[in-house]
């Protein structure tokens, strides 16, 4: 059983790629990549335990917050 401490633990070690991703393809610093990653709806659904979107890669998380930035919503894989 993973608590939500150990989840915490595990965005520490995602958190670094999006950041490079959302970076390197929107063309913005690493401040402004931050801001986008932190206040997203993805990454708040991200923090919670329960969802166990913190199993998915990075690339694959990178993906989802995409979608949400452009469409505004958000289709989660049916299997995490």
């Amino acid at each position: 059983m993973t608590s939500q401490k150990n989840v915490y633990a595990i965005i520490a070690f995602i958190t670094p790629g999006m950041l490079r991703l959302i970076m390197a393809n929107r063309g913005v610093s690493l401040p402004e990549a931050a801001d986008i990653l932190y206040n997203s709806k993805l990454y708040s659904v991200l923090e919670d335990e329960k969802t166990k979107l913190w199993r998915l890669s990075y690339v694959l998380l990178y993906d989802l917050l995409e979608e949400e930035l452009t469409s505004g919503t958000i289709t989660y894989p049916e299997e995490q």
